[in-house]
């Protein structure tokens, strides 16, 4: 095994530069080029379908999916927080190849179809999911990055390249590490480089002071040591997809026989044999769920395995099959799990969301999102999905906090129509997270937790509305508004999201509890006659 830094290739080197990039070096096999127009960063966020998501839920007695508008409220109260447009390079457009997630950061790699080497990596600031920023973005002009992780201060990228274009390096398959700061990526200490043998790197994983990686079609897997990234074992497999690492155990998803459970050494200490169709040169993910392991199988779905017999549990299949939709693109390309959520990637058939009741999986419905979903990944409270040409989907699961419920605990969570009236004199208080169509409300209603509205809201004269935690009103291609009626009065302290117009009519207040509120109006705040407003607030829209 090879390692290569771009300070031992500087008798390569040849530094230019220009208003919007620069080319690090431009030796063949590892031409880098960091995107520096920064209104190309900021340009590449699309706020045009945030909001409110609907999810088309499965109903057992009928086989079918619908919005269930006119039923209960559904659970999961999902939003849209933004789209992060696919990059493009010298008119070549890349497709969103993996994702992670730590801390206020996602990092994203890019590939491209084909015989082409093309690919990239993006940092994304979502600390404010009010406002999610592309921090930094890297091009690879001769490399695919196949799958990427970030651990203390460096994001670890594998991929392939072209090796007939390298006079040194005989293998397609690489691991690199590059320093990353604050959403930064810095090229000026060089990237250090691994190689070892199969068509292209897959995946990697941290583990320890340890780098694992895999390569598929005749690849290895390898372990290297972090820092140096030197080979420190390897073993040989026929065409490795994927890999998943919990406790030191290792999951191996070999696309010609199964997956592997491995020891430290490397060695098989379980083999579970899969006999479905993976595809050549398609991505397949796997992922250890609670004691088992879900696989995603392609067009049978996503395959659950008891980790320690290997034997097969369930299918989660695919119960959706979109019209005009080719048959080759309904297939489940990857998985995630999520503290009881599983979401497939379903190609063509969308983004399936499943949740664990404890002996099965539960089907809830599919996540309504444009194009077809290749790849997802989700950790804390968001869900990333790659869409072919809509880019990448940041999904927003608004989880309720555990505090928020404490705080809440003597409402009792809601279990009622998604069009939840409140006449005047009633007065309702509830917990929990829910999707609505529609409130109407003339009384008194308190809501501590998650919830969407899908459409409009209006709280009528001299009607109570209080809110504690998250509350989200349509979405930027649907606006709706949320009205206040002459004398209303609506309270807020956590975060209130309008993708429409705010309308306060003659004595309604609006009032903000606490110092740490937040409210982001997408259209106009309207206030007629004697509104008021008060209270402390963040305006992230600058609309007051």
């Amino acid at each position: 095994m090879k390692r290569v830094s771009l300070a031992a290739l500087a008798a390569l080197a040849l530094v230019t530069s220009c208003s919007d990039e620069t080319t690090i070096y431009s030796d063949p096999k590892d031409d880098v080029v960091l995107e520096g127009n920064q209104s190309v960063l900021d340009n590449s966020i699309n706020f045009e379908s945030s909001g409110v998501l609907d999810i088309f839920e499965f109903d057992k007695t009928t086989g079918k999916f619908s919005k269930n508008n006119d039923g209960e409220a559904g659970d999961y109260p999902l939003t849209l927080v933004a789209q992060v447009k696919s990059p493009s390079y010298n008119g070549t457009l890349l497709t969103a190849s993996h994702v992670d997630v730590e801390g206020d950061y996602a990092y994203v790699s890019y590939n491209t179809a084909g015989a082409t080497y093309l690919g990239g990596v993006d940092a994304i600031n979502i600390s404010d999911p009010n406002n999610p920023r592309v921090t930094g973005r890297l091009y690879y002009t001769n490399a695919d990055i196949n799958s990427l992780k970030y651990d203390n201060g460096y994001v670890y990228i594998a991929g392939g390249f072209d090796s007939e274009k390298s006079a040194t390096i005989d293998f397609n398959s690489f691991v690199g590490k590059i320093s990353a700061s604050n959403g930064r990526f810095d090229l000026s200490g060089g990237i250090t480089y691994g190689f070892q043998e199969g068509f292209n790197a897959t995946d990697v994983k941290v583990m320890g002071d340890q780098l694992v990686v895999t390569s598929g079609k005749d690849g290895f897997i390898s372990v290297y040591d972090k820092n140096a990234v030197e080979t420190i074992q390897e073993a040989p497999f026929a065409d490795l997809r994927a890999m998943a690492i919990q406790d030191n155990k290792i999951a191996i998803l070999d696309g010609s026989q199964g997956v592997s459970l491995l020891d430290e050494n490397l060695q098989a200490t379980t083999e579970i044999a899969i006999d479905s169709d993976f595809g050549d040169f398609s991505k397949r993910t796997l992922a250890f769920y609670n004691d088992n392991i879900i696989v995603s199988e392609g067009s049978k779905g996503a395959g659950v395995y008891d980790a320690g017999s290997g034997t097969l549990l369930e299918y989660i299949p695919i119960l959706i099959n979109p019209e005009g939709v080719d048959n080759s693109d309904v297939v489940t390309n990857a998985v995630a799990v999520n503290e009881g959520v599983v979401l497939m990637a379903n190609g063509g058939a969308g983004l399936c969301l499943s949740e664990d009741t404890g002996n099965n999986t539960d089907l809830v419905g599919i996540i309504a999102l444009d194009g077809s979903v290749n790849y997802v990944e989700s950790k804390g409270d968001y869900a990333f999905a790659a869409s072919g040409k809509s880019g990448l989907q940041i999904i927003k699961m608004n989880k309720p906090s555990a505090s928020l419920v404490a705080e809440c605990a003597s409402s009792p969570a809601y279990e009622g129509s998604a069009n939840l009236n409140v006449n005047e004199g009633e007065e309702f208080a509830y917990s929990g997270s829910k999707r609505f169509r529609n409130l109407n409300i003339s009384g008194s209603l308190l809501l501590c937790g998650s919830w969407t509205v899908r459409e409009d809201v209006n709280i009528n004269d001299n009607g109570l509305f209080e809110m504690n935690g998250t509350f989200v009103v349509a979405r930027n291609n649907r606006k709706r508004n949320v009205t206040l009626g002459q004398g209303a009065t609506f309270r807020v302290e956590g975060n209130l999201t309008i993708y429409g117009d705010l309308i306060l009519n003659d004595g309604a207040t609006l009032e903000f509890l606490g110092d740490d509120s937040v409210v982001n109006v997408f259209g106009s705040v309207v206030l007629n006659g004697n509104a008021q407003v008060s209270g402390t607030f963040r305006d992230v829209q600058n609309k007051f």
